[in-house]
């Protein structure tokens, strides 16, 4: 999903806020002036009003109220390509949702609200202000993407009829870029480019930075659809599909609608909209309050450091002076920080001792590993030396829980299976970490990070944290 997307998704939310306080603040004065309809005298003074101040601290909970409603009907959607007129009918209907629960409320607990008037005044302006915010945050959005910003390209498979109405109906929309189709035989799509056969299929999603891959055709030479879901779902390109070309798969899907034609999205992991935002919302707020939290633990370590061998507290970069690099979601680098283990400017050695490792794969783990320092090994044993990767946490370069973040060079010696576990960010912890750490085989742990890609949920997180506390203080070998 699109930065872009996730953002004007995101931010309806403060804004329909904001106007919902603002319109039943309106609607406080304007019953304040008492001739607001023509021809009626409506004579109030403040003294028969609801203090300024009350009435605030009451706005503010029916305007959390509306968000809560607005919600609960799926109108903060984060992947919005609903028409204007479908969206501002949403908020209307809605609207009337938020009053009646506001009338129940008063209903249920007999507290008499001191003028319906006001209610009344405030709610119409808080949704004919939440209908233009909305339309201006539409227009914002539609100016970025005719300038290409937060578009998606889209790739289509197949020269059908189905293919051509779809094509016809993504160039009417801002939100998608069809950059051209794949066709082994017959048939022409008007207006987009042929860019080969399915056999070009990985160098015109490389070449071509393919964000989306639409198939509308079973006629496929050289390919089993199977396998474009997987190449898909290892390149971190998403994958729609008309029903009937393929079997469903049972989780992880959502569909769509283009040209009157039902789309499966079939996602490698419910890591998308609200579960990714729910998730990074948690790895902000525990790293943020562990690094306060644990800051006396971090100058106690250094100090260690210091005294225990010559060279920086933090491993942070290689003997050249580039920084140290782990890669990330989709395959991305990011700058890496752990407190140093080992003797300083010992990195050049991974070479020399590569054939000393025990574990079958990319990784290379050693026992005994001559590289670490007597306190290194303490550190490595209670898993301190990793506290430094909260920052990368709380900067967004990982997540608490994830599959293991691995160097450059193991990535590139990756097969093609493994590159899933690109899919979403590296964490501290995770089912690898838990179920046997530096001694489980790297295809085994593969196996289980994949599976927790696949089929995330909260409470495996959360379950994930408790065991990684266990496993530390059992003290088992660490990376």
């Amino acid at each position: 999903m699109k930065r872009s997307e996730v953002a004007f998704s995101l931010l309806r939310i403060p804004t329909d806020f904001v106007m919902t306080v603002l319109g039943l603040m309106l609607g406080y004065y304007l019953r304040l002036q008492g001739d607001f309809i023509p021809g009626v005298k409506l004579i109030i003074t403040r003294a028969n009003l609801m203090p300024i101040d009350e009435y605030l601290n009451s706005s503010l909970i029916f305007g959390g109220l509306l968000v809560a409603v607005f919600a609960f009907f799926g109108l903060y959607k984060l992947k919005n390509t609903e028409g204007p007129l479908k969206e501002l009918g949403g908020v209307a209907k809605f609207s009337i949702v938020w009053v009646l629960v506001m009338m129940a409320y008063f209903f249920v607990t007999h507290k008499v609200f001191f003028s319906r008037l006001v209610l009344i005044y405030g709610a119409i302006i808080a949704v004919i202000l939440i209908a233009i915010s909305r339309l201006i945050l539409r227009r914002i959005e539609r100016s970025l993407l005719n300038l290409g910003i937060g578009q998606r390209r889209v790739l289509l498979i197949g020269t059908n009829k189905i293919s051509k109405r779809i094509a016809n109906s993504l160039r009417e929309d801002p939100h998608y870029r069809v950059i051209g189709y794949l066709a082994d035989k017959g048939g022409n799509l008007q207006g987009v480019k042929l860019l080969g056969s399915i056999k070009n299929l990985k160098s015109v999603v490389k070449n071509c930075n393919i964000e989306e891959i639409i198939l509308t055709t079973q006629n496929l030479e050289g390919y089993e659809d199977h396998q474009i879901l997987n190449f898909c779902n290892l390149n971190h390109v998403e994958y729609r599909f008309v029903p009937d070309v393929l079997e469903m798969e049972r989780s992880n899907f959502e569909i769509n609608q283009i040209a009157d034609y039902p789309l499966i999205h079939l996602k490698p992991t419910p890591l998308d909209g609200w579960g990714k935002i729910t998730k990074r919302i948690i790895d902000l707020v525990l790293s943020g309050t562990s690094l306060l939290i644990l800051s006396p633990a971090f100058a106690i370590i250094a100090i260690g450091i210091k005294i225990d061998s010559k060279g920086p507290v933090f491993f942070a970069r290689l003997e050249d002076g580039s920084p140290a690099y782990r890669i990330g979601a989709n395959g991305k680098k990011f700058k890496f920080y752990k407190f140093r283990t080992m003797k300083h400017n010992s990195h050049h050695m991974r070479a020399e001792l590569k054939n000393l490792s025990h574990r079958k794969g990319p990784l290379m783990k050693i026992k005994n590993d001559p590289r670490v320092t007597r306190f290194g090994k303490f550190l490595r044993h209670t898993s301190l030396d990793e506290l430094p990767n909260l920052w990368s946490v709380f900067k967004g370069d990982m997540s608490l829980i994830g599959p293991r973040p691995h160097l450059p060079e193991e990535v590139a010696e990756y097969e093609e299976h493994h590159k899933f576990l690109l899919a979403i960010k590296p964490g501290i912890t995770g089912p690898g970490q838990i179920s046997g750490r530096s001694d489980l085989d790297f295809e085994e742990e593969v196996r289980l990070d994949s599976y927790y890609i696949k089929h995330w949920s909260l409470i495996t997180d959360l379950k994930i944290l408790a065991k990684t506390i266990a496993v530390v203080f059992r003290g088992h070998a660490a990376d």
